[in-house]
């Protein structure tokens, strides 16, 4: 009986990748809804089930591979980035600080107002200022969608992941400053924290490129060159306590920026992209416990309704300044739902420190799971109704 039950206990992972890539594949040919959302779906329920078998602490393997993914998918977000565009059309800069200031302020708000503590508000709405950007972007290659709002979504994500992990960075910074009384300390997990991931992100968006190109293999190896880029990056970013998020995003931004081309094939980086994109997102609702996630229901579908509407309301306020029209804004900021594996792997992060705040924020666990199902068919729907995607196959 004891060794069933470690082989039991084993075969959790495996099973749930297995399972989990069936229902989405089964969900996607019935209702062409996105896969990954019966991905998280399944994650959850699996680790409910099976609470044994899905204990991962922060150095373990499937973390690790979890990382990893994330980091393949940054890198491919940071890719699509086009700081020139930016430049040409500031108004879109601006609405993604507006948006992401004014989902802070509300969340913050609407937490204060509930008697939370005001770190645990301001880690919250940190947090909620964020749009998942592996997410999107999967849903945005699964439809094959392109126009303006695939692209505005896609610099928006940009903008207030950037923004959402500065200010968490320095609200931990003041945590652990709080609990320790050691400045260094908490300024070593902030603002340096994530000056160092950004250096060595762009070092290795140069140096890669540019050892291709040497070899004169940029056509033929470039998609596995970046890959073994990510995967050196993202354990150089464990080892020296740096945002791996942050260094994998300017990795890719770096790269496109070199003047590299990855083909339309090497989207998701391939069979093995797509693999650890399944584990990717079991992990994320894997970490999730019900008894929290049931604790904070109430809030946490009020302050998913406030970062709706206020993400929504604030996108389109600046659509017309944009040079677009509202209706075009409405649809980009409803795009940008998602916010759960983002978040789930940022807290993930601050175990590094000894930090455990997943515990503080029974909300979080609630928004973390319905925008891990809801948020990607939000997106999906947003592209379609924007008419961006191709017309679907007659079956």
């Amino acid at each position: 009986m004891a060794d069933f039950s470690r082989i039991v206990t084993a075969m959790g992972w495996p099973l749930a990748i297995i399972l989990a890539w069936l229902a989405g594949e089964l969900l996607h040919r019935w209702t062409r809804l996105p896969r990954i959302s019966m991905y998280g779906l399944v994650g959850f329920l699996m680790a409910q089930v099976m609470p044994d078998s899905f204990a991962s602490g922060a150095s373990s393997t499937v973390t690790l591979l979890a990382n990893l993914a994330f980091g393949l998918i940054l890198f491919e977000f940071g890719y699509r980035i086009n700081l020139h565009w930016l430049r040409i059309n500031p108004w879109i800069a601006v609405s993604g600080l507006a948006e992401s200031a004014a989902t802070f302020g509300v969340v913050y708000l609407i937490s204060h107002l509930t008697q939370m503590p005001p770190l645990t508000s301001l880690l919250l709405a940190s947090l909620a200022m964020s749009t998942s950007p592996a997410g999107v972007l999967r849903v945005i290659n699964e439809t094959d969608s392109a126009g303006q709002v695939t692209e505005r979504v896609l610099h928006l994500v940009a903008i207030n992941c950037v923004l959402a992990l500065f200010v968490f960075k320095v609200v931990v910074g003041f945590w652990v400053f709080q609990t320790s009384g050691s400045l260094p300390q908490a300024v070593s997990h902030s603002l340096i924290e994530l000056g160092g991931a950004a250096l060595l992100g762009g070092l290795l968006g140069w140096l890669v490129p540019a050892l291709l190109r040497q070899l004169g293999a940029l056509a033929r190896d470039g998609t596995l060159a970046f890959a073994m880029g990510v995967m050196l990056l993202v354990l150089l970013a464990h080892a020296l306590d740096v945002s791996p998020v942050l260094a994998t995003l300017t990795f890719g931004l770096a790269a496109r920026h070199s003047r590299v081309m990855l083909s339309r094939t090497e989207r998701n980086f391939g069979a093995i992209g797509e693999l650890l994109a399944v584990l990717l997102f079991v992990f994320a609702a894997s970490a999730l416990e019900w008894e929290r996630v049931l604790a904070g229901a109430a809030l946490g579908a009020v302050l998913v309704l406030a970062r709706f509407l206020v993400k929504a309301g604030m996108v389109m306020l600046f659509a017309r300044a944009g040079g677009i029209t509202w209706r075009k804004g409405l649809l980009t900021g409803v795009a940008l739902a998602p916010m759960s594996v983002f978040v789930t792997l940022l807290l993930e992060q601050t175990r590094y420190v000894g930090i455990v705040l997943v515990d503080e924020l029974a909300a979080l666990a609630a928004m973390t799971l319905l925008l891990e199902v809801l948020g990607p068919v939000l997106t999906q729907r947003a592209l379609i109704w924007a008419r961006e995607t191709p017309e679907e196959e007659e079956a």
